[in-house]
């Protein structure tokens, strides 16, 4: 396996999707439903019946039909809507009804559900980590179809039918079963995106591509605790160190110890956030030797200190409890 696929895999991996809020809505024509920028989030719209068009946020136009899904990933401000002269309304002012837990109904007019010729769709937005290659979601492109997929992973087409059928049926437990495979949808949108070389994108898709490059990228997310200098660096990827410098920052537009240290606190938020694991323990895990020079690089990085983000994590949870 190539370093690149070593990446990647790495990736697909860390790829997490948490947070979500599931909504089944149901429209009929004319209707224009807007989407407003959700900055960390991404939005997916699975449509179960009908048809309708997709206005990204850079005005570009696209079909959906009965089957078809998408992944905006970078959750951009974005509208569905039945024809492009449509006006639009922010979907949050529309009234919605819990169905089950994190799932909830969208009917506009209120009599949709009566008319067979009504849009039926299902759309999830959640929070969208990929690990350690986070920095990979801001080269994603504004929307991702799944109908470029299904020729290369004809697995994907019994699913979407699935989704298709739960969808208009409406059997007992439809929602819980439609958020799963939702799920899964997404998660294989954003595969099948990273095993076709991630689009046209530069900087670390470009490091990643590279044979020499990738050795050191490749060591720092297996080892993100090493006491990595830009010589060790550079005899990973077997070139001098100041071509292997001169190199990752032509690719990445960042010096390899920023890229380092980048990628350690983006381990550490996970750590800290979502295994709920002590500041001191998370800091020793990735090679520092003090909490204060751990915490000086957090804080530069993040924002904010490890501490305060521990303190938000245990009163969130507090209050959940």
């Amino acid at each position: 396996m190539s370093h690149y696929e070593d990446l990647t895999s790495e990736l697909l991996m860390g790829m997490r999707l948490y947070g979500v809020n599931y909504q089944r809505i149901e429209v009929s024509a004319p209707f224009g439903l807007r989407f407003d920028n959700a900055p960390g989030r991404a939005q997916f719209h699975f449509v179960g019946r009908g048809s309708l068009l997709v206005r990204s946020a850079s005005g570009n136009i696209f079909q959906l039909n009965s089957g078809d899904a998408l992944l905006v990933p970078h959750g951009k401000p974005h509208s569905l809507i039945s024809s492009e002269e449509a006006l639009c309304e922010s979907i949050n002012k529309l009234e919605s009804k819990p169905i089950c837990d994190s799932v909830c109904a969208i009917a506009a007019p209120a009599d949709a559900c009566k008319d067979e010729h009504s849009v039926i769709l299902f759309s999830a937005c959640m929070a969208f980590e990929l690990g350690g290659m986070q920095p990979l979601i801001n080269t994603m492109p504004d929307v991702m179809l799944v109908s470029t997929l299904l020729s290369q992973y004809p697995e994907i087409s019994p699913i979407l039918a699935a989704m298709e059928r739960e969808s208009r049926t409406r059997q007992a437990g439809f929602a819980g079963i439609l958020s799963r495979l939702a799920d899964v949808v997404a998660a294989l949108i954003v595969r099948g995106w990273v095993e076709n070389g991630c689009g046209q994108s530069s900087g670390l898709v470009q490091a990643m591509r590279d044979p020499r490059l990738s050795q050191a990228i490749a060591a720092m997310h297996r080892e993100p605790g090493e006491n990595w200098t830009v010589e060790r660096l550079a005899r990973e990827a077997g070139c001098s160190r100041s071509v292997f410098a001169e190199r990752f920052l032509n690719a990445t537009n960042m010096t390899p110890l920023r890229y380092l240290t980048e990628l350690r606190m983006r381990l550490a938020v996970q750590r800290i956030v979502n295994n709920g694991e002590a500041v001191e323990a998370v800091a020793y895990h990735l090679g520092y030797g003090s909490l204060a020079a751990f915490s000086r690089a957090f804080k530069r990085i993040v924002g904010q200190s490890p501490g305060a983000l521990r303190a938000g994590r245990d009163s969130t949870q507090a209050v959940a409890s």
